[in-house]
């Protein structure tokens, strides 16, 4: 996957820089592995607005993703590497031997016509699926469960990978996308590689009608607001706003929200990066 540049013929493609798909294979997604995906709009079920900024959009289906990869010891082929709307990495469709065709998170250097697993005892290749302690130390991994049998939910979006560094026990130390180091029972599930579509972080959507089609609206800045609307509101000129905060008066860029006595953090051996 590479990115291209626009010839500025309009002012929307002056800076714009896109994906050029020459890695995606179809653009007719498999139709028993796709559902509706009704847009909210930003309200709740009485229809007031709960969520700011969200509304619009070009309308999606949902593609159905095999997180689990639990079909253990059955090759499957992968028979196409499409573009999914709803998540920025690529997804693959896989049929099995069996005939049972599923959408897997597509990693990079995964091609049409080659064959992936999932089990115990097989081999560490780009697309195989395997618990962490049969996983060598030092292998580039995504889409890591956090509870055996929950499916992968650490390293799932484009161009993300974690490292396995180490074993202690019954567990597993993973060096996070975050910077975090943590530890996760061995048992848990990960995929070798590193997610496609790398190059997502480069693209530029050039003009605001993209950023519309994407469902988001228009966000105003707090400093921008009168007082009554936002903590930062108001002041004569370009006041900068004082302390950053969110529209509630909570502190916000900095400031620790996470819970003092979560569980999870004896499993966390250092925290990411600031």
């Amino acid at each position: 996957m590479a990115v291209k540049r626009f010839k500025p013929v309009t002012p929307g493609t002056r800076f714009r820089v896109g994906a050029d798909y020459s890695d995606v294979t179809t653009n007719v997604p498999e139709k028993s592995l796709v559902v509706s995906h009704k847009k909210s709009g930003g309200r709740n079920s009485s229809g007031k607005m709960t969520m700011r900024y969200i509304g619009g959009g070009h309308k999606k289906s949902y593609r159905l993703i095999d997180f689990k990869r639990n079909k253990f010891d059955i090759p499957a082929k992968v028979a196409t590497i499409e573009y999914d709307p709803n998540r920025s990495a690529r997804i693959a469709l896989l049929v099995y031997a069996d005939g049972e065709k599923r959408y897997i998170i597509a990693p990079e250097g995964l091609t049409v016509g080659l064959t992936v697993l999932s089990g115990e005892s097989v081999a560490p290749e780009v697309g195989n699926t395997l618990p962490l302690k049969s996983i060598p130390l030092g292998s580039i991994i995504h889409n890591i469960e956090l509870n055996p049998g929950q499916g992968g939910t650490i390293a799932r979006s484009a161009g993300t990978y974690a490292q396995l560094s180490a074993r202690d026990g019954k567990y597993a130390i993973i060096k996070l996308p975050s910077g975090e180091t943590r530890m996760i029972l061995a048992t848990c599930l990960a995929t070798i590689g590193t997610v496609s579509n790398s190059e997502k972080a480069n693209e530029v959507l050039g003009k605001a009608g993209r950023k519309r089609w994407l469902g988001r609206r228009p966000r105003v800045r707090g400093v921008a607001m009168n007082p009554v609307d936002h903590p930062m509101g108001g002041g004569e000129g370009r006041a900068s706003g004082g302390h950053p905060r969110s529209r509630k008066g909570l502190l916000a860029k900095g400031y620790k929200t996470r819970d003092k006595k979560k569980t999870s953090d004896r499993y966390i051996i250092e925290r990411r990066k600031k």
